[in-house]
C-alpha cells in the first residue's frame, strides 16, 4: 500500500509558521527587564533562605534517631 504525503511532511510548509510565531516575538524593554528583576530578586532570596532553613536541621534529627 503506497504512503500518502501529509501536507505537514512538506518543510517549507511545517516551518513557516514557526518562522512567522518567531517575527512576533519581541525582547523586553529596559522597564520590563528591570520590573521583572525586581520580582525575581526576592523571590529567589526567599526560596534560598527556606530551603536552607529546611536543610540545616535534617542532619541533627538523623543523628537523633540513629
Amino acid at each position: 500500500m503506497p504512503k500518502h504525503k501529509h501536507p505537514t511532511n512538506n518543510k517549507q510548509t511545517f516551518f513557516q509558521p514557526l518562522k512567522t510565531q518567531i517575527q512576533k516575538t519581541t525582547s523586553p524593554t529596559k522597564q520590563e527587564l528591570f520590573k521583572y528583576t525586581l520580582i525575581l530578586l526576592p523571590t529567589l532570596i526567599f526560596f534560598i533562605v527556606f530551603f536552607w532553613l529546611l536543610d540545616v536541621p535534617i542532619p541533627n534529627l538523623i543523628q537523633l534517631f540513629t
